[in-house]
């Protein structure tokens, strides 16, 4: 272990860290902000002289010295779905491997346009080199595309843009995913319990569920709205179980998913006996609800991991070929889970 340094002992410099290590200052330089164009030996030579010195980076002098920030911005709706934690882990973990860090803007009113642009240049403000958008809504306008056009920007949970498409989960193909899964089971029709309207990937499932129906020949009963709580779920599960010919339902989220079932476990309809219940997420509480539910996963770490990666390339001009950066792309297709809360319909 170094030495403490008294009060009066000046703090170590580059210049100690690259004598100790026998390298310039600029290869320190280098190894410090995470550039892989250093020979392992000498990266670990220079770890070592920064661990026995107790040399620290002071963030604002290496951005001055080098002109560059290394922050990626990270624009998110105020919530506190698990989504949103899980798409921020992913991100903050790519980004920490690549020597970038995360300045993260929450914005409360989702309904507002003005918001969104608030955060986004706040974000700038702060020195951010380039921003994923972590929303589920359009916002294609143009005061936007002035902002993308000098912003490195990326978005995350939304499959309709191009090019960023392959980096979201293809929220149609999770509503298609559920709904096969229930007609498969032999249940003449399937009942949907929305997500929150104003986010898109609500917007998305619900359609499919309509198409997914009119290509069998049936009309769509009423949707049965929901906000993403589980109070919602709850409110939507007694509806349901006052419907006495419904047998299977897509509900578009794990948490709606749970306060649904206790609800018609209260009415006493039996899931999945009475009633098969299929939902969205995978999240992990997910596997020990009771029954455990059915539920088509969404990969969100996986997600936040794929948007950083890419903006990363954007910005440091790799795109596509991607040298130098840590990690590659993961996978973001959904995929099915089938457990307990999901069977082929009672005789009746």
């Amino acid at each position: 272990m170094p030495p403490r340094r008294s009060a009066h002992d000046r703090a170590p410099s580059q210049v100690d860290v690259a004598r100790l290590a026998g390298v310039s200052t600029q290869t320190v330089s280098r190894v410090m902000s995470g550039q892989q164009n250093v020979r392992p030996e000498t990266a670990r030579r220079v770890q070592s002289a920064v661990e026995e010195l107790g040399y620290r980076v002071h963030a604002a002098a290496a951005s001055l010295a080098s002109g560059r920030s290394r922050i990626l911005g990270l624009m998110m709706v105020s919530t506190d779905r698990y989504s949103s934690a899980a798409l921020a882990v992913g991100i903050e973990q790519a980004a920490a491997d690549n020597g970038y860090t995360v300045n993260t803007v929450a914005v409360r009113d989702h309904s507002s346009t003005d918001a969104f642009f608030d955060a986004f240049d706040r974000l700038e403000r702060q020195g951010a080199e380039g921003i994923v958008l972590g929303l589920p809504v359009e916002l294609d306008s143009p005061a936007l595309k002035v902002r993308t056009d000098r912003t490195p920007t990326i978005r995350s949970m939304v499959s309709s843009m191009q090019p960023d498409a392959p980096l979201a989960v293809d929220q149609r193909e999770i509503a298609r995913l559920a709904v096969e899964h229930l007609f498969e089971l032999g249940h003449e029709t399937v009942w949907y319990v929305s997500g929150d309207d104003y986010w898109i990937e609500s917007q998305q499932r619900r359609e499919a569920w309509e198409q997914a129906l009119r290509e069998r020949g049936l009309v769509a009963p009423p949707v049965i709205p929901g906000d993403w709580t589980p109070e919602s779920g709850y409110r939507a599960g007694r509806t349901v179980a006052a419907i006495p010919d419904v047998t299977a339902v897509f509900v578009s989220s794990d948490e709606m998913a749970f306060g649904l079932i206790r609800a018609l476990h209260e009415a006493g309809r039996s899931v999945p006996d009475d009633i098969s219940v299929v939902s969205v997420d995978d999240i992990a509480l997910a596997a020990y609800a009771s029954p455990a539910l059915t539920t088509v996963r969404q990969p969100f770490e996986a997600m936040g991991r794929a948007a950083a990666l890419r903006l990363i390339e954007y910005i440091e001009g790799l795109y596509p070929e991607g040298r130098g950066i840590q990690g590659t792309v993961p996978d973001v297709h959904p995929a099915l889970v089938v457990r307990s809360s999901t069977a082929p319909p009672r005789e009746r």
